[in-house]
């Protein structure tokens, strides 16, 4: 399905694409109230690299606190009986290469039928034979972490030197023995300028998704410089707008969602450039993203436009610590329960932190208000961490309800059937 390419700001009137026969946002297909798409295993807080924003506060050797092997086992047996089609079951870190048993492990996961999925730090641990070792124990798809465009910016946001060319290797290497790469950027101050280039690189070197993560303030991330609520609608459009060439979603930016919405209805009312601007609402930031995006001839593409999906902390997802404790995502450290004490399926459905974050009728402020609520709902997470509430609005959106002048056919939009569905394996967006 491809888009009308917004044009570039000061650009004239263009011509009217033909309606879309689908949504631009897809909704889960089984009741996230009782399984998740996606289960995310911390499987050691060990880590090699000192990234400026890490949730986990990494340290560089293992606690003796983590769960054992048989301990994670038992979890993955916990996330195979949610049933089928199976989760997909991310172990991430710290470094999950820092597991000597992680091989073990995958096997075993994939072994019970789970997507198994990686997400390893760029340190000297990520090589093309460590990848062939979990290649061979069934391991198809890893996302690895650019948060630069250049080894400058990148490694200073890392704590260490050649992180960003070990990064890189990592990824031919994967390409190469034919896994699948998710690339995953954090959007903060030191590298928001550069967004229009890192989406260059995953253009060139190839991934399956590239994520924009919006930063929550946890963990050593809390004074790392987010954005204003302003810049963060700002980039939204940017992201919209490279999704022509790239594949693009975001993590904890949850109203990119509205975001598709409300340009798809523009572009199918022919709105586009400077009026398209007015309507968003876009400021400086986006006229300078928006102008880089066509120097590098991102906005031209006819690739199928990757369609949001509406998972979210609690809903649709799970994250287990290392030490088993159970919370609705890794940015969101409310404890629901413990695997060590609890059924994982247990917790998920029944624990009151869970069922809380999946009810909006418990929103509140602008997210209670909200017309977009059922595709978006806003970051649970970034609403905990800056108010103490779960149900408080994301204070990194700027959309003020029923300001949206078609509203009526961005109803319409949501009524739609949904859009289709991408290969199984492939790590959705939060």
């Amino acid at each position: 399905m491809t888009t009308a390419q917004p044009a570039s700001p000061g650009a004239g009137p263009a011509q009217a694409p033909a309606a879309r026969p689908a949504r631009p946002v897809r909704m889960q297909r089984h009741d996230p109230a009782q399984r998740p798409m996606l289960v995310t295993w911390e499987a050691t807080r060990a880590c090699a690299l000192a990234c400026r924003h890490c949730r986990a506060e990494a340290v560089p050797l293992r606690s003796p606190a983590e769960l054992s092997l048989e301990e994670a086992k038992s979890l993955m047996d916990e996330a195979a009986s949610f049933g089928q089609p199976a989760v997909i079951f991310i172990i991430t870190g710290g470094d999950c290469f820092e597991r000597p048993d992680l091989a073990e492990l995958a096997a075993y996961g994939t072994g019970l039928g789970l997507h198994v999925a990686l997400s390893p730090s760029g340190t000297d641990r990520l090589t093309k034979e460590a990848l062939a070792e979990l290649q061979e124990a069934g391991v198809n798809v890893i996302s690895l972490s650019i948060d630069g465009a250049t080894a400058a910016t990148h490694d200073a946001f890392r704590g260490l030197e050649r992180t960003f060319d070990r990064t890189i290797a990592g990824w031919r290497a994967a390409r190469e023995l034919g896994m699948r790469v998710q690339i995953n950027s954090v959007v903060a101050r030191h590298n928001v300028h550069e967004l229009p280039d890192i989406a260059a690189l995953v253009r060139e070197h190839g991934a399956m998704t590239w994520s924009g993560f919006l930063l929550v303030p946890t963990g050593r991330g809390v004074d790392l410089g987010a954005l204003d609520a302003d810049e963060v609608e700002d980039v939204l459009g940017a992201f919209y707008d490279m999704g022509e060439t790239v594949p693009v979603r975001t993590t904890e930016g949850h109203h990119f969602r509205r975001v598709c919405l409300q340009r798809q209805v523009l572009a199918e009312r022919g709105i586009v450039g400077e009026e398209m601007m007015r309507v968003m609402g876009y400021g400086p930031l986006y006229r300078e993203l928006r102008g880089r995006i066509a120097e590098l001839g991102l906005d031209a593409g006819q690739r199928r436009r990757r369609l949001p999906i509406t998972v979210s902390s609690g809903s649709g997802f799970v994250f287990v610590s290392h030490t088993g404790e159970v919370t609705p995502s890794g940015f969101l450290e409310k404890s629901a329960g413990n695997v060590r004490d609890s059924s994982l399926t247990q917790i998920y459905r029944s624990s009151e932190v869970f069922t809380g974050v999946r009810d909006p009728e418990l929103l509140k402020g602008r997210c209670g208000a909200c017309e977009y609520r059922s595709v978006c709902g806003g970051s649970r997470a970034r609403a905990y961490n800056m108010t103490g509430d779960l149900h408080a609005e994301d204070a990194s959106c700027n959309y003020r309800p029923g300001s949206f002048p078609y509203a009526q056919e961005a109803a319409a939009l949501m009524a739609r059937p949904t859009g289709p569905r991408p290969r199984r394996g492939a790590r959705e967006g939060r």
